[in-house]
């Protein structure tokens, strides 16, 4: 077996873990997230979910996001032991630098958030001993980030399940356990020993799967350069592709989660409680399959295109081939997304969300998570090759766009919440609107990394497309679905009162199903021959 196929082989194997681990955290999360809301009030779970979260992730992000991506393309292995060796050194010394960004860059985000925070949100009880335990949990988990980067590097994704899987049971059941005993001024500093847990477990579940071989101190590497003996601490080239992926990041970061930025600026905490939990109801799919497909992918086009020559023909083909499975299968999901989701969304919200969430700004943003999600998993997927095989110069080009890209979302996202009078449901959309800027410019670096290798008949979008039957089924289907919805915009949302409803999006949606299987059996089957071969 090839190093390419056995590559795929070990990729695929460990998307379907991270699936499964995605899968059990959020449906467990989300089973006891029912009920977190009911045991606090909008606005205790707005400051924690929006304000806190925010906190959390521009600390890891900023600390280990650009040294994770570039230390992806470090070398599997050395020609020699002693070389392998040198190379695992340097590169477990790059995996250090997180924690020691994460330091000042926790105490930096920290004050800057106690500092700018409003007198509603300050003014909650115990709000600033909750912000000091979630920077400290920030710091616990970029603690286990040198062993995470190991196991990443080494496709061991059993030992991430695990850490992760048991993390996410004793951060909810730590928040869930704090929430019952303490009293009700306690709930911030319950989500906050909640998050602690999870740092904490995450750190312990690492250090236990490579007891004995943890290192947490840097490593001297000597090496000959032109006879002379040379002593180095850093892979000069890694270190250079962690510093302008670093760099990235903050625009990155900014674009990521500036929503919950600008959420926690303008609107009441009341209304981020709503954006919370629309936000943690229309992102469980997208955190479920594709963000496991994009850290995998991620892992996979790194790999591929970085070990083989520049114009390798069969890694070429190989990468083209997935990207094209992956986005074929989430323009599948955005015809099925726009095609039932508007129609049923309110009797979903009416069965998810509790009872005074629906005055909120919750349902109106779930509404537009229906084209943010297959927005995010288009750009997600691009990204994550462009990130894979980018050259220094490409991710400097890509940082000016992407701070093109920060303006017009912050214009795009005020002017449709204050002067358009959207709400929050604006500042999705200004969301989508990103996402799909950033796409685009990530496809057109697939175009041009195809082209300049003389392959660029191996990217098209049409590769992506489905066949117009297919099309042609979804959007007969969006039509009888949105006549039945009207149909029935007078009955009670209760399942019993629109079973009818339900019954005829049912049966549309096996039209659409058995179409796909008529007319594009030839694809899937190819597609599954390619990958069982692997």
């Amino acid at each position: 077996m090839s190093q390419s196929n056995s590559l795929l082989s070990a990729t695929l194997t460990s998307a379907s873990f991270l699936v499964l681990l995605q899968l059990f955290s959020r449906l467990f999360t989300f089973i006891l997230n029912q009920a977190l809301v009911r045991l606090v009030s909008p606005q205790v779970f707005g400051t924690a979910a929006i304000q806190f979260e925010l906190l959390l992730s521009t600390i890891l992000f900023l600390s280990r996001e650009g040294v994770r991506n570039a230390l992806l393309r470090a070398p599997s292995s050395g020609q020699t032991s002693e070389k392998k060796s040198d190379d695992e050194a340097l590169v477990s010394n790059i995996s250090l630098l997180p924690i020691l960004l994460g330091v000042p860059t926790a105490i930096l985000a920290t004050l800057l958030y106690l500092k700018t925070a409003s007198s509603t949100t300050t003014s909650q009880p115990h709000f600033r001993l909750a912000v000091v335990i979630y920077a400290l949990a920030a710091l616990f988990e970029l603690l286990s980030e040198p062993l995470y980067v190991r196991a990443q590097n080494e496709l061991r994704v059993d030992v991430r399940v695990r850490a992760e899987g048991a993390a996410v049971v004793m951060k909810t059941v730590v928040a869930f356990a704090a929430l019952v005993v303490l009293d009700a001024e306690w709930a911030l500093v319950a989500f906050a020993l909640g998050q602690a847990a999870y740092g904490l477990t995450m750190l312990v579940e690492f250090a236990r799967a490579y007891r004995g071989k943890s290192v947490f101190w840097m490593k001297k590497v000597e090496r000959s350069v032109h006879d002379n003996t040379k002593t180095m601490y850093f892979d000069p080239a890694l270190l250079r592709l962690s510093t302008e992926m670093t760099g990235q990041s903050v625009v990155k970061h900014f674009l990521t989660e500036g929503d919950k930025f600008l959420v926690s600026r303008l609107s009441p905490l009341a209304d981020q409680g709503g954006y919370a939990i629309a936000s943690n109801y229309g992102s469980l799919v997208a955190r479920i399959i594709f963000q496991p497909i994009e850290e995998t992918s991620r892992v996979f086009f790194s790999k591929t295109l970085s070990s083989a020559p520049s114009n390798s023909r069969p890694a070429l083909e190989t990468a083209s081939t997935i990207l094209h499975a992956l986005l074929l299968l989430f323009t599948h999901l955005l015809l099925l997304l726009v095609t039932f989701g508007p129609p049923y969304l309110a009797l979903g919200a009416s069965l998810l969300l509790p009872p005074r969430y629906l005055h909120t700004s919750a349902p109106a943003i779930l509404r537009a998570y229906i084209y943010y999600i297959p927005a995010m998993a288009f750009n997600g997927v691009l990204e994550a090759f462009l990130a894979s095989v980018a050259a220094p110069a490409d991710l400097r080009a890509q940082s000016r766009w992407m701070a093109a890209f920060s303006v017009a979302f912050v214009v795009a996202a005020v002017g449709m919440t204050q002067v358009l009078g959207m709400g929050d449901r604006g500042l999705v959309w200004a969301n989508v609107a990103n996402l799909l800027l950033r796409a685009g410019y990530a496809w057109r670096f697939v175009l041009g990394y195809f082209g300049t290798r003389g392959a660029g008949e191996m990217a098209s979008w049409k590769k992506a497309a489905p066949p117009t039957p297919v099309l042609v089924a979804f959007a007969v289907s969006a039509a009888i679905a949105r006549w039945s919805e009207a149909v029935y915009q007078n009955v009670p949302l209760r399942l019993g009162a629109q079973i009818g409803h339900v019954g005829v999006g049912i049966l549309c949606l096996v039209g659409c199903l058995a179409t796909c299987i008529v007319f594009e059996r030839a694809t899937f089957r190819h597609m599954y021959t390619m990958l069982r071969r692997q």
